[in-house]
């Protein structure tokens, strides 16, 4: 079986990474990147970085994130990317959680003392900046921590199943949980789903810390030989004349950032695109035809989440058909839809979604009671997400099974709501979510972003919700905010919502 060391060429001069700058782009070849990587992975094993050793990467999307990634998973370590965003609480979180040997972050962070600084010296982990200098990702050790005295380590040569990525849930239904990877089978699904090719050149606007970049925006290229233009963030200024210029051919993102894209300015001419993924967060169907229409290209949405390794199902390519609202068909692994005793429900009747096959992690790290509830007796894991399936397999997700309002017995699928909620024509973003109730127990809350032309009574509002589903799924409080709280990737939390739109101490805040 490959390994991506195997897979990407050590004399071609075709072009791997772009990374967009001002006044000269970088443009990487294979070669060339093969060799920076080759370069990097000497520099962790002379600091002592042997094989299974946690390396946690707070890096910024750029070239140095990309090679010190690659190079920690060719070495036979565990790479493991965390937001640069986070709070000092949170670094110490993963860090402590992993074992971290060393954490590497962007040039002169060591001296300001930041929060990944802060959190590694707690833990005693050794600390490294890494930056480009023109020729190669330099690789400069500022604090040594436990590997203070450490032998230089061999250089390591990556097997197929080695764990080389960790990554975390998001934990919105608790504690988040540490996931082993291994890198073959998950890029292959993915690449064998959309056909991905050395002629398929992809804009990066996710993040490289989430699964979602990394595997889908990032390393199924790759393991391609495609090209993969890679800007600092996601900037919708930006983002045509970087997909124009660098002449990319399709891109992946979160449904917020379709929608971004859909309110800004677009090229005075559209160029070819192959097509549109969407993943990470339910893409009403409102949406899914605005992009169509706007940019002249299939949109592709897809189910994903870590424990698989990322992509579970998708819509397929043209000519096969795509579905407004279904997250397709499985890809690369079985999935099933199962009541809880785990057998299978008949087609169209509600169950909860379980998947099994290569891209399943085989487990939690260090957590033995989620790995003893998260399977079936079968080997199938459990996602925690409700959902049908129709009688071509694909699957519909009607919500999370935690998330669901439960309205004095009456099981109520947010995403539907959501969905219904969407297609009004003032509205720019809704989601919904349980509020307490004497009488019921749980009834119905709603958060609503308004578009830029849009005015809206609450009773006008639930009066025409009230016209396309049942009496007992109307709203019984409306919420209006500027911004819908969400990660740092563009997903959206319903508790988090509830609890925001639910404390606000502002009375414009409820309608």
């Amino acid at each position: 079986m490959a390994t991506l060391a195997t897979t990407i060429p050590s004399s071609s001069s075709a072009t791997a990474i772009i990374v967009p700058a001002k006044p000269k782009a970088l443009h990487i070849t294979y070669s060339q990147l093969r060799s920076h990587v080759s370069q990097f992975q000497k520099g962790l094993a002379d600091v002592g970085i042997g094989p299974q050793a946690a390396v946690s990467i707070a890096l910024p999307n750029s070239y140095e994130f990309i090679i010190a990634f690659l190079a920690a998973s060719w070495h036979r370590a565990i790479a493991a990317p965390l937001n640069p965003a986070y709070k000092e609480e949170e670094f110490s979180f993963y860090i402590d959680d992993l074992k971290s040997a060393l954490i590497l972050v962007p040039k002169d962070a060591f001296k300001g003392n930041g929060a990944a600084i802060r959190a590694a010296r707690k833990y005693n982990a050794a600390v490294a900046e890494c930056y480009w200098n023109g020729q190669q990702v330099v690789l400069e050790m500022k604090d040594p921590g436990l590997l203070f005295g450490t032998a230089v380590q061999p250089i390591q040569r990556a097997e197929p199943d080695d764990t080389a990525l960790v990554l975390h849930t998001s934990g919105t239904t608790g504690r988040p949980k540490a996931v082993c990877e291994t890198l073959t089978e998950m890029v292959e699904n993915i690449k064998d789903t959309y056909q991905l090719s050395s002629a398929d050149r992809t804009l990066l606007v996710m993040p490289l810390f989430h699964v979602h970049g990394l595997l889908a925006g990032f390393l199924a290229p790759l393991f391609s030989n495609g090209s993969i233009i890679v800007p600092l963030r996601f900037s919708a200024s930006d983002f045509w004349d970087n997909y124009i210029a660098y002449e990319a051919n399709w891109y992946t993102a979160v449904p917020t950032i379709h929608q971004i894209l859909l309110r800004s300015s677009p090229p005075r001419e559209m160029p070819p695109i192959r097509f549109i993924r969407s993943c990470s967060s339910p893409l009403a169907p409102k949406v899914f035809h605005d992009l169509e229409k706007a940019f002249n290209a299939p949109v592709l949405e897809a189910y994903a989440m870590t424990e698989a390794a990322h992509q579970m199902t998708s819509n397929p390519l043209p000519p096969s058909k795509r579905i407004p609202g279904s997250v397709g068909i499985g890809q690369g692994m079985e999935v099933k839809i199962l009541d809880g005793e785990g057998t299978e429900m008949v087609r169209n009747y509600e169950g909860e979604i379980c998947i099994r096959g290569e891209n399943v992690t085989k487990g939690y790290l260090n957590n033995p009671d989620a790995n003893m509830s998260s399977y079936t007796r079968d080997g199938f894991f459990k996602t925690g997400d409700q959902g049908r399936q129709d009688g071509d397999g694909y699957i519909f997700i009607t919500g999370r099974i935690k998330e669901l309002i439960n309205k004095g017995g009456e099981k109520i699928s947010p995403v539907e709501l959501d969905n219904v909620v969407a297609q009004h024509p003032a509205v720019s973003e809704a989601v919904t979510f349980a509020i307490a109730d004497k009488i019921y127990g749980q009834d119905i809350g709603l958060a609503v972003v308004l578009n830029d032309a849009g005015e809206v009574n609450p009773n006008d509002l639930k009066n025409w919700i009230a016209q396309r589903v049942a009496k007992f799924k109307v709203p019984k409080e409306v919420y209006v905010t500027d911004v819908m709280p969400k990660t740092a990737t563009g997903k959206i939390q319903r508790r988090t919502v509830a609890n925001v739109m639910q404390n606000k101490q502002k009375p414009k805040a409820k309608l």
